[in-house]
């Protein structure tokens, strides 16, 4: 399996949050090379602020592994992870994160807070970005057309 094989079934899920009227995230988890979880973006859905698709796919993930630790595991997301994600992410000790696309405005990762360039950071992953970076940009801003 290759790094786009993994960030287009992050898309897929994308593509359903954006079905589902919910901003298009997605997310996949994979451990030595095979899906454990994925998820997208349910916070209308599920009424709660924290459903991001990348807390999702880590409470699966530390459900399937029953452990909170998930140190073997890579993230494939399709937009650059906020404050609150990434602080999660650090927290799960996820080995990688790759990501499709940069979010100027509530990016944590490389923009804005940089959590894993904090002092206070437990862990720091491995970083790549703009793995299928228009796709995911495109599917954003199509729905975001579609709400103006």
């Amino acid at each position: 399996m290759t790094k786009n094989h993994f960030m287009n079934e992050a898309l897929k899920q994308a593509k359903i949050a954006f079905e589902n009227d919910e901003v298009p995230v997605g997310a996949v988890l994979v451990e030595h090379g095979k899906i454990i979880a994925k998820a997208f973006n349910k916070n209308l859905t599920l009424h709660d602020p924290t459903a991001h698709a990348e807390i999702l796919v880590l409470r699966q993930a530390a459900e399937v592994k029953n452990s909170s630790r998930l140190d073997d595991c890579d993230l494939y997301v399709t937009l650059e992870p906020c404050a609150m994600c990434a602080a999660a992410i650090s927290l799960a000790r996820i080995k990688r994160i790759y990501y499709a696309a940069s979010d100027k405005k509530f990016g944590a990762v490389e923009n804005g807070a940089r959590i894993f360039h904090s002092s206070s950071c437990h862990h720091q992953p491995e970083i790549y970005s703009g793995i299928s970076e228009k796709e995911s940009q495109k599917l954003l801003q199509d729905f975001f057309r579609l709400k103006r």
